[in-house]
């Protein structure tokens, strides 16, 4: 073996030696423990590659160096398996983790919360301020939209989640109205809407809704107006938010076909966006004769089936009022 040969091998040797060396600190670095001293979100914005994705990890203080990530997701085989969306991760997640949780693991999981009772343009404002979704919300009918609290992931859309809400409340009509009670008023699932909307309006108390159903449904039997505030709000807001004042005589007498103190029969449509207990009260109404109902200033509601006890439940309230 000359000289010259016996340098090269000494050469390939130690080459060998040194990228064996690189490439089990590249590992070691890449699974041990990362720099995060607390838990963490990060969003990785649709489109990034693996150089943009440890950049923008590097920067939020996950990982402690973008090319030990870069060459230890290529190595593990996970590069191209890196998705956008927003990710948690824990402290001391070692960049292999974070590479794995990335192809892998669960986005985090927000959500919008809609409540019983909220017109379609307060649901719709909640849907516009939701951070993480794209796009315009459309629009929505009155009373499509089911109040309940949906799940969505960084990058949803907002014409997605309202169609989601809508027919979620379709499918609770759809299961409810073949249950219904055989001597119920309504006529049609719109009309069990409409009078769930004033049910959930009048009372957030669920024991009650049952028994205000009955009294709206003893009222449209008899002919007898409805007369319920709620729909005197609407009337006057259209819908748009709360009135920022209490309601007054004349308002009762304004001209609308929602006013049911002017307006005989249910509204023309919803006043809100009934959640499924008040629908199922609109379909399923307690045994009473009661005709009025008012605040007894705890909360709930006194009932009367007369006129004249109903006056005097109304004086007892009155007397609690400051």
């Amino acid at each position: 073996m000359t000289r010259r040969t016996r340098l090269a091998l000494v050469v390939a040797c130690v080459t060998v030696v040194l990228c064996t060396a690189a490439s089990l600190w590249v590992w070691r670095a890449y699974v041990g423990p990362g720099p995060l001293t607390e838990f963490r979100a990060v969003v990785i914005p649709k489109g990034a590659g693996v150089a943009r994705i440890a950049d923008l990890l590097a920067a939020r203080g996950v990982i402690a160096d973008r090319r030990v990530f870069m060459a230890g997701a290529r190595l593990s085989g996970v590069a191209k398996r890196l998705r956008a969306g927003e990710f948690a991760f824990p402290a001391h997640a070692s960049a292999a983790d974070v590479a794995r949780h990335l192809a892998f693991g669960q986005p985090v999981m927000r959500r919008v919360t809609i409540a019983e009772g909220l017109t379609s343009a307060q649901a719709l404002a909640l849907v516009a301020q939701a951070e993480g979704l794209e796009g315009a919300a459309p629009p929505a009918e009155e009373g499509a939209i089911l109040p309940e609290t949906y799940l969505y992931t960084w990058g949803d859309s907002r014409p997605d989640m309202v169609a989601r809400m809508q027919k979620a409340m379709a499918d609770v009509l759809a299961s409810l109205w073949p249950q219904r009670a055989p001597d119920v008023v309504v006529t049609s699932p719109r009309e069990a809407l409409i009078l769930a909307s004033i049910i959930e309006k009048e009372t957030a108390i669920g024991a009650e809704r049952p028994t205000i159903s009955a009294v709206f449904q003893n009222r449209l039997r008899s002919g007898m107006k409805l007369q319920s505030d709620p729909t005197v709000l609407y009337a006057l807001t259209n819908g748009k938010g709360a009135l920022e004042r209490r309601l007054t005589h004349a308002d009762l007498d304004t001209a609308s076909p929602y006013n049911t103190y002017v307006a005989a029969g249910l509204p023309p449509g919803p006043i809100g966006n009934p959640g499924r207990a008040s629908i199922e009260a609109a379909l399923h109404p307690a045994t009473s004769d009661a005709l009025y109902f008012v605040a007894d200033g705890t909360g709930g509601h006194v009932f009367a089936r007369t006129l004249d006890e109903h006056n005097r439940n109304v004086a007892r309230w009155r007397r609690l009022q400051p």
